[in-house]
């Protein structure tokens, strides 16, 4: 690592924007984020290269790669993940993937050890949660209904903080009263998400924390799309 600190990208599609930080250290010193509904997969490359001329830095000179890995849009996730994955390759760079819970928990999220419910928006008024304990998940994420929430998100007696999307009717549902909307002043819509995944994916790498965080997409539910109800076509001999 360089004296002055190290230098990494971080970026996400998993939503409906494209968005990018580069942090030098403790600094982001250039950030992009521009919605859009689809078109990420043709924009990403560009705006990445838009951020690092914006920061005056060249690939070569990066000592990371942050990406979001959701859940969020199906397609969006894979885009992200597969860009970092081919970069930090190309590269010879870590790829380091941070999934929207953690995002949602601060950029103190591996030095966070209090016991957490996360929860994220999920189609049709539904939430995804994801249980953290000493600052790491603790299992997979899981798909719940409002009000009807499982009796087993909790331990018995154990007292948990619920972070993110409608915590307080979680919180009431579980019997618990600690409740938070997110870290103060956080808004996921904006580009502070990129910046964010930096700062988790580098404060990993100065832990140690890094095994198991090869970019992967985070999928709680199947995708929307159907499987065609066509018969395939018949190749011939």
């Amino acid at each position: 690592m360089r004296p002055d600190g190290m230098m990494i990208l971080g970026f996400d599609t998993s939503a409906a924007h494209c968005a990018a930080a580069l942090l030098w250290g403790d600094r982001v010193i250039a950030s992009r984020r521009e919605a859009m509904e689809k078109g990420q997969a043709e924009r990403l490359i560009p705006l990445l290269e838009a951020v690092l001329l914006d920061g005056g830095v060249q690939w070569s000179i990066l000592d990371a790669l942050a990406v979001g890995t959701g859940p969020g849009n199906f397609t969006g996730v894979r885009i992200a993940v597969a860009a970092a994955r081919g970069l930090a390759l190309g590269l010879g760079i870590p790829g380091i993937g941070i999934s929207s819970f953690e995002v949602m928990r601060g950029r103190n999220s591996p030095l966070d050890k209090r016991p957490q419910l996360v929860s994220l928006p999920a189609p049709r008024g539904q939430v995804y949660v994801q249980r953290f304990v000493s600052g790491q998940a603790d299992g997979r994420p899981r798909l719940c209904d409002l009000p009807f929430l499982p009796h087993d998100l909790v331990r018995p007696g154990e007292q948990v903080e619920v972070v993110g999307h409608e915590a307080g009717e979680i919180a009431f549902g579980i019997g618990h009263r600690l409740a938070s909307e997110g870290p103060p002043g956080f808004d996921a819509t904006l580009v502070e998400y990129p910046e964010t995944i930096a700062r988790i994916a580098a404060a990993k790498l100065t832990l140690g924390l890094t095994n198991g965080t090869r970019p992967a997409p985070v999928y709680v539910r199947p995708a929307d799309a159907a499987p065609p109800s066509d018969p395939p076509p018949v190749i011939l001999p």
